[in-house]
């Protein structure tokens, strides 16, 4: 079984936490530490960021992780290298969240077979048309059993958001609004609103939260809506603070009981 599904299978009455990073940020080399460290930490599934010189759902914080890691030279490559690495250490799901150009130029066969030989579960492409997942990477996927993640917002309209959850199977990546990526203080009443209309539809694949989660409300409030939370952003912070995912953590489970 995909290792999404089967997070999502025996976590039913879990509140799950995802969190973000870019790899080759801080350091080239330091992606498999990261990714052990979070496992051993308790993080449920990790989104490994594929650097791109132009991010257009990201915010400040991620675009400036996208460009040091550009700049330490992580490649596509380099990342499969490294996943390859650690392949045998790692037990959760890893989602691998890039640009459709990147993918596109290492070519979509070879990239999904290169996610299987690494250990990736899943993929995030935010700049994916859903007509050209339908008709080019679904079927490549499928082939790999590898799961391509969809991302809905308040602007998606009901008939929309049905028809992806008909098509994909993994989980639903619900943006907590229509802004890019950036850590937030509270979800106000609109947002809050959002999650209830998305709860009253019931649908069949599990929903992740992401977008603004960086304390204890804002989480609080993913955990009360979704199977889970995303939290990029603020990790990603710390991370570059630090240079240590251990600290990074210690840090980032305080500012959540806060």
């Amino acid at each position: 079984m995909n290792k999404i599904n089967q997070l999502f299978a025996e976590s039913k009455e879990r509140k799950l936490l995802s969190l973000y990073f870019c790899a080759g940020c801080p350091t080239l080399e330091g992606t498999g530490d990261v990714i052990k460290t979070l496992q051993r930490r308790g993080v449920a599934m990790i989104e490994v960021g594929i650097p791109f010189s132009d991010p257009l759902a990201d915010g400040p914080v991620i675009q400036s992780a996208g460009t040091v890691a550009l700049r330490n030279g992580m490649t596509l490559q380099k990342l499969f290298d490294q996943l390859r690495g650690i392949k045998d250490e790692v037990h959760i799901p890893l989602v691998m969240m890039g640009y459709l150009n990147v993918i596109m130029h290492y070519g979509i066969g070879k990239f999904c077979k290169a996610c299987v030989e690494a250990g990736v579960s899943g993929v995030i492409i935010p700049d994916l048309p859903f007509k050209d997942y339908l008709d080019v990477v679904k079927p490549i996927a499928d082939q790999y059993d590898l799961r391509i993640i969809m991302m809905i917002t308040p602007e998606t309209s009901e008939e929309r958001i049905r028809f992806i959850d008909e098509h994909t199977d993994g989980f639903i990546y619900m943006v907590s609004s229509a802004s890019i990526t950036g850590a937030q203080q509270r979800f106000d009443d609109a947002k809050q609103a959002y999650f209830r209309r998305i709860n009253a539809l019931q649908l069949k694949n599990p929903r992740m939260i992401g977008f603004g989660i960086s304390n204890k409300q804002t989480l609080q409030s993913a955990w009360d809506n979704a199977a889970g939370a995303i939290i990029g952003s603020k990790f990603v912070t710390l991370l570059n603070e630090t240079h240590d995912a251990d600290k990074a953590m210690d840090l980032l489970y305080e500012a959540l009981e806060r």
